[in-house]
């Protein structure tokens, strides 16, 4: 097992987690920054009016990307138990 080949593990690890975790985070960041603009358009300055909208959102996107985040998780992983072999020898 060379540096490179656990750079590359590595590099493509936080490549899939990255690209995992934005799927979540970036709708929930876009609502997060239209309620903002609500309260401040309406000087409204309760805290859980931001809370709710970006829980309920991070559920949606949950649900809907939920199995598809899955198959590529599963996907690396197996890509990674099958290149075991060529790693150690």
């Amino acid at each position: 097992m060379t540096p490179d080949s656990v750079l590359d593990i590595g590099q493509r690890a936080l490549e899939v987690t990255v690209f995992l975790a934005g799927i979540v985070l970036i709708p929930a960041l876009l609502v997060g920054l239209l309620v903002a603009m609500f309260q401040a358009a309406t000087q409204i300055n309760e805290m859980t009016l931001t809370f709710i909208p970006k829980l309920i959102i991070v559920a949606v996107m949950l649900m809907f990307a939920g199995p598809w985040m899955l198959r590529v998780i599963m996907t690396y992983a197996l890509n990674l138990f099958h290149s075991i072999p060529e790693l150690i020898g």
